[in-house]
């Protein structure tokens, strides 16, 4: 998937070691930042421990949950066969609706053949009724007419068997499609260069890449069951016994990462209300907001957070970039503000990060960068 801070290259890198060696001694881990669930569903493969996966967005509850959460076996094909004839015959039930957006096609190769369609694309489903919000929103912007359809139909027609595996696997599929930059923050503009983006993008079946995540689901087993749930940091922390670890990976951007996932979260949520600005995105008011993300708050929540861990007496892992970020918080202050309550080993190592928005132009789209990986213990 497209997701800042991932933590699957860290975890070949040093991380997936250290939990190697303090996960199995813990009684529960708890993931308050889980994101994709990347490292939820690494320790709940590994070891017989509870995982508890939290974060603000709805959208990373779901691709935690599926990864954690024990699953009844089931056959892949078997299920998206069903799945997707019962998409098929609500699209056919509608066809009539989505008729003529489906079937704007470019007069020829030309950027501006291209440039005329995409802009038909989207006035055609800015048309569409509200059982296709997804494609009313994000039709000729994010995913071109068809594959937006696609996205209402599969929603709106989830099966009830491993329903949270499904939805994950719509999240994913609609990750790999989107035409963005990276992430889902602002869809690719118009001009000549980033229209063969679009059309690659555009050329993606929501379904091939859907069936690609159920038969990956499928081979995925967790080894005691556990839970993901929405909910801020700081209330999970306070649920944490002496017992248990905690893994912290705050946000490093002082730009809410719900700006950046808002189109995975109406795919989680599954409809969009009112849409503004270049992103399509939900208003301020609905996109949630975390401390850890705000210059004025970022050291105040981290102290907080931490603070009532401590006083637990359970154990925490944090990864941060060494240097200073956005968000107001370095490396270093990581680490005095942990050293007020713990015991702390420390470790470096490399990872990539994403810039949020470079494009070559103004700067990178990834940097190359040091990760401190802190393992705290009580005093």
């Amino acid at each position: 998937m497209k997701y800042m801070g991932s933590k699957r290259r860290m975890l070949q890198n040093g991380l997936g070691e250290l939990l190697h060696t303090v996960a199995p001694t813990r009684n529960r881990f708890f993931d308050l930042f889980c994101g994709t669930g990347v490292v939820s569903g690494f320790v709940a493969s590994r070891f017989p421990v509870p995982v508890v996966a939290s974060d603000l967005q709805q959208y990373a509850v779901i691709l935690a949950s599926s990864q954690i959460e024990i699953v009844k076996k089931f056959n892949p094909d078997k299920s998206y066969d069903a799945w997707i004839a019962s998409a098929r015959k609500w699209l056919i039930d509608r066809d009539y609706l989505v008729a003529s957006a489906i079937k704007i096609r470019p007069q020829n190769s030309s950027y501006q053949s291209w440039r005329d369609a995409v802009l038909a694309c989207r006035y055609e489903c800015s048309q569409l009724p509200p059982e296709f919000s997804l494609s009313a929103a994000y039709g000729g912007y994010y995913f071109s007419p068809s594959q937006a359809v696609w996205f209402d139909a599969l929603r709106s027609t989830l099966p009830i068997a491993n329903q949270k595996i499904a939805l994950a696997a719509l999240i994913q599929a609609a990750s790999s499609c989107a035409a963005s930059p990276g992430h889902t923050a602002q869809p690719l503009g118009l001009r000549d260069e980033a229209l063969p983006h679009i059309a690659a993008a555009w050329s993606r079946d929501p379904g091939t890449l859907v069936h690609k995540s159920l038969k990956t689901s499928a081979l995925h087993s967790v080894l005691v069951n556990g839970k993901a749930l929405r909910s801020d940091a700081v209330n999970v922390a306070a649920q944490i016994s002496e017992t248990d670890i905690a893994f912290i990976d705050p946000p490093y951007s002082a730009v809410q990462y719900s700006r950046f996932y808002h189109v995975l979260e109406a795919i989680a949520i599954g409809k969009t209300g009112q849409i503004e600005g270049n992103g399509r995105y939900p208003p301020r008011s609905e996109r949630p907001q975390s401390r850890f993300c705000k210059l004025t708050e970022s050291s105040l929540a981290l102290h907080e957070l931490l603070q009532t861990i401590a006083a637990t007496g359970a154990q925490a892992i944090i990864t941060f970039p060494a240097g200073e970020a956005s968000n107001g918080l370095s490396g270093a202050q990581v680490e005095a503000i942990a050293h007020q309550f713990f015991r702390i080993r420390t470790k470096k190592i490399s990872s990539i990060f994403s810039t949020m928005g470079g494009n070559d132009k103004n700067r990178k789209p990834r940097h190359q960068t040091s990760e401190l990986v802190l393992h705290l213990t009580s005093r």
